[in-house]
């Protein structure tokens, strides 16, 4: 396949992704916090305790900015930061109950809008999106 070939169908994927994520976060609306939160909530929850400086790397913020961030989660009880047990100059990020309940209730309806979604597809259709998730997951590992 030629080089612009390949550029056309990376656009178009680009612009597909954008557009569906785009699409299933219209269902994190009802949880109360905002985008750059629940980034944040995400990286902690689904990777696991993290320092404030990994979380920065993580979201491409600032220390600053995550800190404020951060704040945010605290004030809402969906995180608490305690200092590393090997650096006490190391903050680290945990989800508290609280937290991790929230991001799998916003993680089960944006699944389910993604459902919804796949339910006007043919069973081909279905199995080739399977196919490609498996393509692309390989891709991004």
């Amino acid at each position: 396949m030629e080089p612009e070939e390949r550029k056309k169908i990376a656009t178009k994927l680009h612009s597909t992704a954008i557009h569906l994520l785009r699409t299933l976060r219209t269902q994190d609306a009802t949880l109360g916090i905002g985008p750059a939160q629940l980034s944040a909530l995400s990286v902690v929850v689904f990777g696991g305790p993290i320092s404030l400086g990994g979380l920065s790397k993580s979201e491409q913020v600032r220390p600053p900015t995550m800190s404020r961030i951060v704040e945010g989660l605290v004030q809402h009880k969906l995180v608490r930061r305690d200092s590393s047990k090997e650096d006490r100059r190391v903050v680290m990020i945990s989800a508290t109950e609280k937290g991790a309940r929230l991001m799998y209730e916003g993680q089960d309806r944006r699944v389910q809008k993604l459902v919804r979604l796949l339910g006007t597809l043919s069973e081909d259709d279905i199995q080739q999106l399977e196919k490609a998730t498996a393509i692309l997951s390989g891709v991004l590992v």
